[in-house]
């Protein structure tokens, strides 16, 4: 479980840094106003760029610490810019290249409680990876690219898989 989560959700989110890098050199040239950006929707019921990502990291953290056995770590979702939100990409990752590989021998059959929709559900380590960690990473990483690209930031399908 280790090798499958830990190493590629920090590729991803190395990704999800990347494509904020070039969004951000394109509003600079373009002179546009980034907070305006990180406040983006693509639909007025759906989260902002900035939460989006406040998201990303925390399925990624919240999945590393849960597989692992350990605590979740907590992050106050106060980014207000780019910088911000790439500090916390780069906190995130160091929480996840902080977890021994050993604590993941057990991650699939172990148990794993969370709150879903105000409720407690309990699920083995696997369902939980596959049925929500997953899914919610990539959901929120996708929608935040998503949100990039409706913009005009030009991202392709090597940019989401960080090539």
């Amino acid at each position: 479980m280790y090798d499958i989560s830990v190493a590629m959700i920090i590729e991803n989110l190395n990704a999800l840094s990347k494509f904020l890098k070039k969004a951000e050199a394109i509003l600079d040239v373009k002179k546009f106003d980034k907070s305006v950006v990180l406040a983006t929707r693509l639909f007025p019921d759906m989260f902002p760029l900035s939460r989006q990502v406040q998201l990303v990291t925390d399925f990624a953290k919240g999945g590393g610490a849960r597989l692992a056995g350990v605590n979740v770590p907590s992050f106050a979702d106060e980014e207000k810019t780019f910088e911000d939100l790439q500090a916390r990409i780069a906190k995130t990752i160091a929480f996840l290249k902080s977890l021994d590989a050993k604590d993941f021998e057990n991650a699939a059959t172990r148990e794993v409680t969370l709150k879903i929709g105000g409720q407690e559900r309990t699920m083995t380590g696997q369902a939980y990876y596959t049925g929500a960690f997953l899914p919610n990473f990539f959901f929120h990483m996708t929608t935040a690219y998503n949100i990039l690209r409706s913009i005009g930031v030009e991202l392709g399908k090597g940019d989401f898989m960080g090539r």
